[in-house]
């Protein structure tokens, strides 16, 4: 199988349970839940996405023939030999290509795998750390694993109709807008909802709070 990837990059994980921890970004193309095109967001099942994944047009981005072409490329993206490199496969929505050849491959390169997935694809076996952010309206079908995020306020998706779910850890993360106080406000939502549920804690986008990918 071939992988189509928008970008490669590495970088500081910003969100969840890995926050602050030097990663290899590998953003596959496309996604089940909205085109990417701004005219049809309207219609999406996912309507507030923020990122770019249409085509294989960005920074150290490609197709690639098969799964051993795409580990190599991502290892040399790894600046230290005597570390275990520590990819995060993302999206999009990954599991749209992530298949076991891959994970396999990536195994054999020596790599640690994460992904984050909305949740609505089942997984292959072996990924070391399943981070779900499921969607309102979207089918939950990987409805277990390591991190459960859940962009927040989803009045669709309540956090108590997940909270009952098989992970080890669960975030809220407040949704960025485009209206700065509609932010704050989603962030103070967020904090309050976490202190008066303990079972979640509160996910930052801090790659964005400090200025860096």
């Amino acid at each position: 199988m071939s992988y189509s990837v928008k970008e490669v990059f590495y970088s500081l994980q910003g969100e969840g349970f890995h926050s602050g921890r030097p990663a290899i970004f590998c953003r596959l193309s496309n996604c089940n839940l909205w085109t990417g095109r701004e005219q049809d967001r309207s219609d999406a099942v996912c309507q507030f996405c923020d990122t770019d994944f249409i085509g294989t047009d960005g920074q150290n981005g490609g197709r690639f023939k098969d799964a051993k072409a795409l580990c190599r490329h991502l290892r040399a993206f790894w600046p230290d030999a005597n570390i275990p490199p520590f990819v995060v496969l993302t999206g999009g929505e990954p599991l749209l290509q992530v298949d076991q050849a891959l994970i396999n491959a990536l195994h054999q390169h020596g790599f640690e795998i994460a992904i984050e997935t909305n949740g609505t694809k089942q997984a292959p076996d072996g990924i070391d750390w399943v981070c779900v952010s499921p969607k309102a309206g979207a089918p939950l079908l990987l409805d277990h694993g390591d991190e459960l995020k859940l962009v927040y306020p989803q009045p669709a998706l309540l956090p108590e109709k997940v909270a009952h779910l098989d992970f080890k850890f669960f975030y809220l993360q407040p949704m960025a807008d485009a209206d700065p106080e509609i932010s704050v406000n989603n962030v103070r939502q967020a904090v309050a909802y976490c202190l008066t549920h303990p079972q979640w804690k509160l996910s930052l986008q801090t790659h964005k709070l400090l200025g860096i990918d």
